[in-house]
């Protein structure tokens, strides 16, 4: 079986690959193939692996891209079943959502123009293989870049200095991460011309444009607190399930 009908498999079934994989050479079309056959709408993109630190933990040395699904996406507050989930990291990013087309290799100054809106965001991560025993950082990329769901916070006032915009993460009322804007490279809209290099941009996609906060594991039970700024907290809580009242 191929890397690209087992990742299949995986998504089909939201399961995790525990056999062995082989790293691919073009990881980037095998995510493609992987989309094409899922056929699923998508919402736009991630990007991952935008600061040394996440580099590090992801055994990547540049950023990385992954294709993100509509299906999966939702406002806050939200609610999940942890056992749904596989391995789930949050992520706190900014959500940027395009109002036209752009180009392939367009620069970041003749993007800004076409935002249509910025949003605090969270990705929560999901990764096709379990983190006790991940491949190599190829077939990560061959997953999608553990993209998983994309939970969409309030809207960040035009003129917000991003870069300086801190970011925290409280997980039952215990402050668990904290970053800024600036923390993903350098300013949240780069990743936005690192993107364009590599591909073609769509009116009404969705950048997910890295994490201010590093990987934090969410546990059932878990209830976390994401703070941009002065902006309402967005609220997200992992429900552990409860066994079935007996008939």
């Amino acid at each position: 079986m191929s890397l690209a009908d087992t990742l299949l498999a995986a998504r089909l079934a939201n399961r995790q690959v525990t056999t062995p994989v082989e790293a691919p050479a073009d990881p980037y079309a095998v995510q493609d193939e992987v989309t094409r056959r899922l056929g699923w709408e998508p919402l736009g993109w991630k990007i991952a692996a935008t600061t040394p630190a996440m580099q590090a933990r992801l055994r990547m040395s540049e950023p990385i891209r992954g294709r993100s699904f509509r299906r999966f996406a939702t406002a806050e507050p939200a609610e999940f079943q942890h056992a749904d989930l596989l391995d789930p990291l949050l992520e706190a990013e900014f959500f940027i959502t395009l109002a036209a087309d752009i180009p392939r290799g367009t620069p970041l100054d003749a993007i800004i123009p076409h935002i249509a809106r910025i949003q605090a965001g969270v990705e929560i991560a999901e990764c096709r293989f379990p983190m006790s025993a991940l491949p190599a950082p190829a077939a990560i990329i061959a997953d999608g870049c553990a993209n998983g769901r994309y939970v969409f916070g309030p809207d960040i006032p035009a003129g917000t200095d991003l870069a300086a915009m801190p970011v925290t993460i409280h997980v039952n009322g215990t402050l668990r991460r904290e970053g800024h804007g600036h923390d993903v490279m350098d300013h949240p809209l780069n990743p936005l011309a690192w993107l364009s290099r590599h591909v073609a941009l769509r009116a009404g996609e969705t950048i997910s444009t890295g994490s201010t906060t590093g990987m934090l594991p969410a546990h059932a039970g878990d209830i976390a607190e994401i703070r941009f700024g002065a902006l309402p907290p967005m609220r997200i809580a992992f429900l552990r399930k409860t066994p079935s009242a007996p008939h």
